[in-house]
């Protein structure tokens, strides 16, 4: 899908999204129908899911895809390299990060999104896996972070 589709398709998600989740929901729940509008939306999504931080730790929360870590350690991967760095990280191979941790061998690539909550504090990741090397880029960046951005917790 070239940039331009991409970024429109985003915007149209962004858009069903904000009417979705204007309504009062508690947080599980919001990130629950976040993930089931997104991920069969984008066809290079092989697992879309939330990590939450509870304590230290980074915990499975909502996900469609594949069965997930459950609990992820705490000293290595993708999700915590984005919570220690506190900034979106794009993977173009799994493979080549170090200390990555694999949930699923078929995951390829990777694209993972801190979550903020409404006073700042990070409390989880949106984590994205494709089954394709390179599947993200900075479209999917954007589009992401401004997805993220209307969960409001």
């Amino acid at each position: 899908m070239d940039a331009k589709k991409k970024e429109e398709r985003y915007h149209r998600i962004a858009a069903q999204l904000e009417e979705l989740l204007k309504k009062d929901g508690d947080t599980i729940s919001k990130m629950a129908t976040l993930v089931a509008v997104l991920h069969p939306k984008m066809p290079h999504f092989f697992w879309t899911g939330f990590y939450r931080l509870v304590n230290t730790d980074l915990i499975a929360g909502p996900y469609q895809g594949p069965v997930a870590c459950q609990m992820l350690d705490r000293s290595k991967g993708v999700c915590r390299a984005c919570v220690d760095r506190c900034e979106s990280i794009i993977v173009p191979d799994v493979e080549a990060f170090p200390g990555h941790i694999p949930c699923d061998s078929r995951s390829k690539s990777e694209i993972v999104i801190p979550v903020h909550d409404n006073n700042g504090n990070l409390v989880a990741v949106l984590d994205v896996d494709s089954d394709q090397l390179n599947a993200f880029d900075e479209t999917d960046r954007a589009g992401l972070e401004k997805i993220i951005a209307l969960l409001a917790l």
